[in-house]
C-alpha cells in the first residue's frame, strides 16, 4: 500500500495512533504548563511548487503567509501567539536576498501581534522547505477544541469565503482580469496573498461569551471550531466529525465577497468558497444567542452560515430546500 492510497487524511489517521488521543485532533495541541495556563503548539510546512512558487508569490508573501497560517491555527484553538521558530531547508544555490526577504515579510505579519522569531535550524535541502512551529498560551476554560458542537449551535463563518482562490486565479491567469476593475483585482489578490489571522475575533468571543456566563464543563466551553485554512467545506466536515454530529449549511448565507462575484459567476464563487481554502477565517460552533450577538460584533462580512444536527452528515440547502449537495473532503485540496 502507498501513501496515494490512502490519502492524506488516511495517512494522518494512521500517525495519529503513536500520539496521546487527548492531544491530538485538533488545530494546535495543548500541554499543561502549570494551574491556568496552557501551551499551544502547531506546526506548518510550505514546500516550493506546492504551496507557493515564485509566479505567484513574491519571497515577501511567502513569509507572511507562512506566518498567518501558524498564527490562524493558535487563533482556532483559543490561544494568544508567544513566538515562533522555523526550519528553512534550501539549496546551495538559492539566493541570500530571498531567504532574507521571507524572514522580512514573516517579520512583517508577526510584528502586528508582536510575536518574535525565537529561534530554527538550517539544512540543506533538494527543494525549499519552510517548517514554522509557533508557540502560544491559553487558559484552560477558553481553549476551542473541534469536537464539542452539539445540535442546535449555529455555524459562525468570521469573514469572506472564496477570495484567496480568485486572487491565485488572477495570478495563474492573468488575462483573466481584463473585465475586472483594478480595486477588485488587488482585493481578491491580497486575500491570496497577505491573508489575516483572526486573532482580533478573540477578544470580541470572550467578552460576549463572559456575558452570556455560558457554562463551562471540565474546562469545555460550550463551542466548537476550527480554521478555514483548508477549505469552509474541510472546516465544517472536520468539526462534525470530531462532534459526532452533521450540518445543514444555507448556501445564500455563506459569506462572499462583492470582488468575487465580480470576476466569476455565483456557482464558481460558491465552490471556490467551499473548497478554494486559505481564507484563514475561523468557523466557530456555539448557542445561536451567541452566535447572532458575535456576527453582530464582527458585522456584515461575517455570518450564521448553518446549524448543527444530528444527523451525521453535511448538507447543503438553497433557501431552507435540500440540494443534492453533501460536503466532503474530497474536493478539497489533499496533498495525496
Amino acid at each position: 500500500m502507498k501513501i496515494r492510497d490512502i490519502g492524506e487524511q488516511g495517512l494522518l489517521q494512521r500517525l495519529q495512533r503513536f500520539c496521546p488521543a487527548e492531544i491530538v485532533g485538533d488545530d494546535a495541541a495543548v500541554l499543561r504548563l502549570q494551574p491556568g495556563c496552557e501551551l499551544v503548539v502547531t506546526t506548518d510546512m510550505l514546500v516550493d511548487g506546492v504551496h507557493f512558487s515564485d509566479r505567484t508569490t513574491s519571497p515577501q508573501d511567502v513569509g507572511w503567509r507562512a506566518a498567518a497560517a501558524n498564527l490562524s491555527d493558535l487563533a482556532a484553538m483559543g490561544a494568544s501567539p508567544l513566538g515562533i521558530t522555523v526550519g528553512l531547508g534550501v539549496t546551495g544555490d538559492t539566493d541570500v536576498s530571498w531567504v532574507e526577504q521571507v524572514y522580512q515579510g514573516m517579520s512583517e505579519c508577526l510584528g502586528q501581534y508582536n510575536t518574535p522569531i525565537v529561534g530554527g535550524d538550517v539544512v540543506r535541502s533538494p527543494v525549499v522547505t519552510l517548517s514554522i512551529t509557533a508557540f502560544g498560551e491559553a487558559i484552560p476554560s477558553r481553549i476551542i477544541r473541534r469536537n464539542a458542537a452539539q445540535p442546535g449551535y449555529a455555524i459562525v463563518v468570521t469573514g469572506v469565503h472564496g477570495s484567496s482562490r480568485a486572487g491565485l486565479e488572477l495570478l495563474l491567469h492573468p488575462e483573466l482580469e481584463q473585465n475586472l476593475q483594478q480595486s477588485d483585482k488587488k482585493a481578491l489578490i491580497k486575500a491570496h496573498q497577505r491573508p489575516k489571522p483572526r486573532l482580533d475575533v478573540l477578544p470580541i468571543l470572550w467578552e460576549i461569551i463572559d456575558n452570556y456566563q455560558l457554562p463551562i464543563t471540565n474546562y469545555q466551553l460550550p463551542i466548537a471550531g476550527m480554521d478555514s485554512s483548508d477549505g469552509l467545506a474541510d472546516a465544517i466536515v472536520q468539526i462534525c466529525r470530531a462532534s459526532g454530529v452533521g450540518a445543514v449549511v444555507e448556501r445564500n448565507h455563506i459569506p462572499i465577497a462583492d470582488s468575487l462575484l465580480n470576476f466569476v459567476s455565483s456557482e464558481p464563487a460558491l465552490n471556490w468558497a467551499l473548497y478554494g481554502g486559505e481564507d484563514f477565517e475561523l468557523v466557530l460552533c456555539l448557542p445561536s444567542e451567541v452566535a447572532g450577538k458575535i456576527v453582530e460584533k464582527l458585522g456584515n462580512q461575517s455570518a450564521i452560515a448553518g446549524q448543527i444536527i444530528a444527523e451525521k452528515t453535511v448538507k447543503l440547502v438553497d433557501n431552507n430546500k435540500e440540494t443534492d449537495k453533501i460536503l466532503n473532503l474530497n474536493q478539497g485540496f489533499q496533498h495525496f
